[in-house]
């Protein structure tokens, strides 16, 4: 019966890790997606111009698919963090996924 209770307590803290590790991967994710929107100066001078959103964005491109791409982290940083990932895809992807 010992054996039970100490494998039950084993995955409880298994199950706690991993929430916490889930946590900290998703603020991590929000927090360079707010950079990226807060900052998309110094990823545009770092990274440089992406010329073909210009041709598909217009004017201003390059910061609006460096914007694009935060909010994005941010998006996915949440999801992460709330552990909706696995459903988003399942409802979005799913149909092309699993056959």
């Amino acid at each position: 019966m010992k054996r039970t209770v100490r494998a039950t307590k084993g995955v409880f803290w298994y199950n706690q890790y991993i929430m916490l590790a889930r946590i900290i991967i998703g603020l991590i994710l929000v927090a360079l997606g707010a950079a990226m929107v807060i900052k998309t100066n110094k990823f545009q001078e770092f990274f440089g111009e992406m010329a073909w959103t210009y041709k598909y964005l217009g004017a201003g491109g390059t910061r609006l698919m460096y914007n694009f791409i935060g909010l994005l982290l941010c998006f996915i940083g949440f999801m992460v963090m709330t552990n909706l990932w696995s459903a988003f895809l399942h409802a979005t992807l799913g149909s092309w996924l699993i056959r």
